[in-house]
């Protein structure tokens, strides 16, 4: 091992004395100030190695005022008062946010900085993938922020078609050895997983089968209306899955180019009846619209829960992992089922933007443009070369630490390490980055074989809203001003139906009235109907 940590380390130290240098010598700034994010397990970016290196590369020093709590109080604090930083990194501006500071010039326009001369490596990667520009560039036809994006999806695993990460967020599972026990098939339909609780339920499985206290089997438990860990995959035997995403929680786009919200469709209505009925019997857990995801793993790992949803079956089960299997995507009473999936991960520009306090934007983006080589991106992400990147396999690509590796070395989980070292800001990780620079993570390869081989089969129809899409000021002003409460009020009374019952004819109609005189919902079905519309025309051209 310590031969393995010496030869990388050379390579390290070659790596970075071989990096690309520009000359300092026509620079007009050489000390800067950066306010931004940061992980909450982060010692700060001081000592970094990597973004010495990178800033020695320059000859400048950067002065790092980053935090991980209070960011955005801190933010708009320095700018109200016009104390503005040279650059705000790991902020996540929205695309309100940079038009906004952009118009009233707190936020410079970056498009004349973004050359071969100034920054060749980003210029490149626009060349190669315009769809990038398009994402950042702005209604007004500048640019405040530089892109960020990581696109980890099924070709970095070398399928034929890339589906993101993101596509299914929930995967369900079922524990198969209380259904061998009982004498139960896998269900396929939600009819039979209903049977198939109600039996977990009556025979306490918990207590039978792992000893638990008697009367402590949940069914089924999940989250309402979260990430990974929801109830929203049930939904698509009712034609839909309203996932939690980065546009609006329930807009949907069909393959015509129609966007509406489901909220408003009749299927919605039947989905919340059909759901009642089950937490009206208990077979759905009583404190899933409470719970967090942590209190959802405990119940999990102590052997109490027969259904849940999660990316990962051995990361929610623990020890009792091997008895469970992945749930179908289930068909509804009507016999057929769909999955809304949902675009990748958004190509954004809210992760570093220089403001007009800058001396020298072109050498602070000079030092900016170091991000976006694979090498370096991939350190800044995970760690420096020698942490969790420790050597390279026989085509040259960088293979990451084990779990047992970065207990032994570090003292704590790969993941926690990645924590520890990641740099947030600026990285754009490409699809070709996995098979040209370094291995994707473990657990990412497993994530997206299962997504792939397993649940994709279940998509009838892929079309997706994309997040990458521009909008006016106006329509971000509406956005702004409905889309908050709007998602709110759905998600109440989403929560409402599903633990109290009572949609009548009345209350249905009550409801949409509701959303579109005091929610915007028209407006907003506006706005993302023309930005859509826009987006396709760009495409098509």
């Amino acid at each position: 091992m310590k031969r393995i940590i010496a030869v990388v380390l050379a390579l390290c130290l070659a790596f970075t004395m071989s990096a690309t240098a520009f000359a300092a010598e026509d620079a007009t700034q050489t000390e800067f100030e950066i306010m931004g994010g940061m992980s909450a397990l982060s010692p700060g970016y001081d000592d970094n190695v990597v973004l010495n290196q990178l800033q020695d590369n320059l000859g400048i020093h950067i002065t790092w005022d980053t935090m991980s709590d209070s960011l955005a109080e801190q933010v708009n604090i320095r700018i109200a008062g016009g104390d503005y930083p040279d650059a705000f990194m790991g902020v996540g501006f929205s695309n309100y946010d940079l038009m906004r500071y952009g118009e009233d010039e707190t936020f410079i326009d970056l498009t004349p900085y973004i050359t071969p001369e100034i920054m060749p490596n980003l210029s490149a990667i626009l060349e190669e993938h315009p769809g990038i520009r398009s994402a950042i560039t702005m209604s007004d036809g500048k640019i405040y922020g530089l892109p960020a994006a990581e696109q980890m999806g099924t070709a970095g695993i070398g399928k034929p078609e890339d589906y993101s990460i993101y596509t299914i967020p929930q995967f369900s599972m079922i524990n198969k050895a209380w259904l061998d026990d009982l004498g139960l098939e896998v269900p396929t339909t939600l009819d039979e997983l209903h049977d198939v609780l109600v039996a977990f339920k009556e025979n306490d499985m918990a207590a039978k089968m792992y000893g638990a206290a008697p009367g402590s089997t949940l069914p089924m438990s999940t989250g309402f209306d979260q990430w990974c860990w929801g109830q929203n995959i049930f939904y698509a035997g009712f034609g839909f899955t309203n996932w939690i995403n980065d546009v609006c929680n329930d807009l949907v786009l069909d393959k015509d180019g129609k966007v509406s919200f489901v909220c408003v469709d009749d299927r919605y209505r039947e989905a919340l009846t059909y759901f009642h009925d089950w937490y009206a019997e208990g077979l759905m857990d009583v404190e899933m619209f409470s719970q967090s995801d942590t209190q959802l793993m405990a119940k999990c790992q102590q052997g109490y829960v027969g259904v849940s949803t999660w990316w990962y079956i051995e990361e929610l089960m623990g020890d009792y992992a091997d008895d469970y299997v992945f749930l179908p995507v289930l068909d509804g009473p009507d016999g057929t089922h769909n999955v809304t999936v949902r675009t990748g991960g958004a190509t954004n520009a809210g992760q570093l933007s220089i403001t007009s306090a800058c001396e020298d934007p072109a050498t602070l983006l000079k030092f900016f443009d170091q991000w976006y080589d694979g090498e370096i991106v991939m350190q800044l992400q995970y760690g420096p070369i020698g942490t969790y990147f420790l050597e390279q396999d026989e085509n040259g690509i960088w293979q990451s630490i084990t779990e047992e590796q970065s207990q032994e070395m570090f003292g704590k989980g790969a993941g926690e390490l990645k924590m520890a070292n990641e740099v947030a800001g600026p990285k754009l990780i490409l699809s070709e980055y996995y098979s040209d620079t370094f291995a994707m993570e473990d657990r990412a390869i497993e994530r997206l074989t299962d997504l792939y081989d397993y649940w994709m089969p279940f998509v009838d129809d892929t079309s997706v809203y994309p997040v990458d899409c521009v909008f006016t000021p106006k329509e971000l002003e509406t956005i702004d001003l409905y889309k908050a409460d709007f998602e709110s009020m759905v998600a109440e009374q989403e929560g409402l139906w599903l633990r109290d019952g009572g949609i009548t004819d009345d209350s249905w109609e009550s409801y949409k009235e509701m959303l579109s005189d005091s929610c915007g919902m028209n407006e907003l079905l506006q706005v993302y109907q023309d930005a859509y519309d826009r987006y396709a025309a760009a495409q098509a051209e």
